[in-house]
C-alpha cells in the first residue's frame, strides 16, 4: 500500500468520524428521526407495572415486550413523541388498553395496571340468608337467617368455615320482635359489640349484644345523650364526634361535652337525617343525600356533592369515592404525584350511566373499584386517561361457577339477580347475596 493510499484512507476514516460522531452522540442522546415530522426528536419512554408478572406488550398492534418476572415492570425507551395505542395482555385474562401520550424527553408511566382473570369461581358458601352484615375486622359476618318463620342472627368465622347461633327474635321477646337495624359499636379490628335495633310492642328498643360472652349476652342499651342538643354522632377511635342542633362538631374521649371543632356553625335543618362518617383525617357530614366535608382550616363544613347514596375510603386513605344512582366520583383527599397527578380536593367523574342504577361500590385497592349495577358486576379503574378499562365480572347469564359439592342447577345458575355485593380486603374475594344464597369468589386479586 502506498504513502498516497494511507493518506487517502486515513483521512477517509477520519472524515467519517467526524460525520458520525455527532450523529452517535445524538443518537445515545435519545435522538431520533422522526419521518413523519421530518426533523430530528429527542425521544421519551414507557414505564409499566403489571398485576400478574411477564404479559406482553403490544405498541399500535405490534408485540413489543414482556414484564419482568420479578417485579412486573418494563421499561420501553426511544419512543417518537406522539399518542401510542397500548395493549396488555396475557392468557386466561382480560387485556387492559389505553392510548398514552409519549413525550420527549419524559417517561410516561402506568404503575398500578391489574389484568383480571377470565375465569373467576363462585360457589355457594352459604343458603337461606336474608341479610348479612360484615365485621369491621372482615374476618366474620353476622347472619340474618329465617327459622319456622322468625328470624335468627348468626355469626360465621370466614378462616375456620364455623356458623354459630348469636340470638333469634324469639329471644328477644316471645311474641315476635322485628330486627330494625344493626351495626357493629364502632369501626375497629376488635369490635365485640353489636347493636340492635328491635321494633316490639309497637316501639322501638335498643340492645347491644355482647359477642365476648359464651352465649352471647344481650342487654339493653342506655342511650347516651352527649347533649340534649344531639342531633347525630359517631364513635372512632375511641373518641366521640357529635353534632347539636346549634350546628357545632364536638369531639369527646366520653360521653362529657367535649372539644368544639366547629368556629361557623352548620345549618341544621329540623326533621332531617343526619349521619357523621369519620376517617384518619378526614370528617364528612351527609345531610339527607348532601354530602359535606369539614375544614380543618376554616372549621366549617362546606358542601361536597349532592345525591349521593353511599361514600368508601380508599385502603391507602388518599382517595374517596361516592356514589348516586347513575354516578360514581372520586375525591383525591390528597395530592397525587405520580401519573396521571392529582390535586389534593380535585374529584373525577369516573362513572355515568344512563340506564342502570348503581346499586353499590367498594375499592377493590386504592386504584380499583368493584360495584354492581342491576344484574351486572363490573371492576373500574380510576385512571381516567383515554378511556377506562371496564371489566364485566359477572352477570346473571354468563357466570363460570363451580361447587364444591355438586354441580349448580340451571335455576340456581341464575343466582346475580339483584345482588347484593361486597369485597372483603382480607381474602380478596367478593361476597354477592342473591335470592337467599351467600356466594364467595376465588380471589379477584393476587
Amino acid at each position: 500500500m502506498t504513502r498516497r493510499t494511507r493518506k487517502i484512507l486515513f483521512f477517509g476514516f477520519l472524515l467519517i468520524f467526524l460525520l458520525s460522531a455527532p450523529l452517535m452522540i445524538l443518537y445515545y442522546q435519545g435522538y431520533r428521526f422522526d419521518f413523519e415530522k421530518k426533523s430530528l426528536t429527542q425521544t421519551g419512554g414507557l414505564f409499566l407495572k403489571v398485576i400478574p408478572k411477564q404479559t406482553e406488550i403490544y405498541i399500535d398492534g405490534k408485540l413489543v415486550k414482556k414484564t419482568d418476572f420479578f417485579f412486573g415492570s418494563t421499561l420501553i425507551e426511544n419512543l417518537l413523541p406522539k399518542k401510542y395505542k397500548i395493549e396488555i395482555k396475557k392468557e386466561g385474562y382480560f387485556s387492559w388498553e389505553k392510548i398514552l401520550e409519549i413525550r420527549a424527553k419524559e417517561v410516561t408511566e402506568a404503575k398500578n395496571i391489574v389484568l383480571f382473570p377470565k375465569d373467576i369461581k363462585f360457589e355457594i358458601l352459604l343458603k337461606n340468608v336474608e341479610n348479612l352484615w360484615f365485621s369491621p375486622n372482615e374476618k366474620e359476618i353476622v347472619l340474618k337467617e329465617i327459622e319456622n318463620g322468625n328470624w335468627v342472627l348468626k355469626l360465621y368465622d370466614l378462616k375456620r368455615n364455623i356458623k354459630s347461633r348469636l340470638i333469634g327474635g324469639k329471644d328477644i321477646y316471645t311474641k315476635g320482635a322485628d330486627l330494625m337495624g344493626l351495626e357493629f359499636s364502632e369501626a375497629s379490628e376488635d369490635s365485640k359489640e353489636i347493636y340492635l335495633d328491635v321494633g316490639m310492642k309497637e316501639q322501638n328498643k335498643n340492645f347491644v349484644l355482647n359477642l365476648e360472652k359464651i352465649p352471647p349476652l344481650l342487654t339493653e342499651k342506655e342511650i347516651a345523650t352527649l347533649s340534649e342538643n344531639i342531633v347525630t354522632s359517631q364513635t372512632f377511635n375511641g373518641d366521640n364526634y357529635y353534632l347539636d342542633n346549634f350546628g357545632h362538631l364536638f369531639k369527646s374521649p366520653s360521653a362529657a361535652e367535649g372539644e368544639k371543632l366547629t368556629e361557623k356553625p352548620f345549618p341544621v335543618k329540623a326533621e332531617t337525617e343526619y349521619k357523621l362518617s369519620i376517617f384518619p383525617e378526614y370528617i364528612f357530614l351527609e345531610e339527607e343525600k348532601t354530602l359535606y366535608q369539614f375544614n380543618h382550616d376554616s372549621k366549617s363544613f362546606e358542601k361536597l356533592f349532592e345525591k349521593i347514596n353511599g361514600l368508601k375510603i380508599s385502603p391507602d386513605n388518599k382517595k374517596l369515592l361516592f356514589f348516586s344512582d347513575p354516578e360514581i366520583w372520586v375525591l383525591f383527599l390528597k395530592e397525587k404525584s405520580n401519573p396521571p397527578s392529582k390535586k389534593a380536593g380535585e374529584k373525577i367523574l369516573l362513572i355515568r350511566l344512563f340506564s342502570e342504577k348503581i346499586e353499590s361500590a367498594f375499592w377493590l385497592n386504592s386504584d380499583y373499584l368493584i360495584f354492581n349495577a342491576g344484574d351486572k358486576i363490573k371492576i373500574a379503574e380510576i385512571d381516567e386517561r383515554d378511556k377506562l378499562n371496564i371489566v364485566d365480572l359477572a352477570e346473571v347469564d354468563e357466570l363460570p361457577f363451580i361447587s364444591t359439592h355438586r354441580p349448580l342447577s340451571e335455576e340456581e345458575a341464575r343466582v346475580f339477580k339483584n345482588p347484593e355485593i361486597f369485597f372483603n380486603q382480607i381474602d380478596r374475594k367478593l361476597y354477592v347475596l342473591s335470592d337467599g344464597n351467600l356466594f364467595q369468589s376465588s380471589p379477584l386479586l393476587p
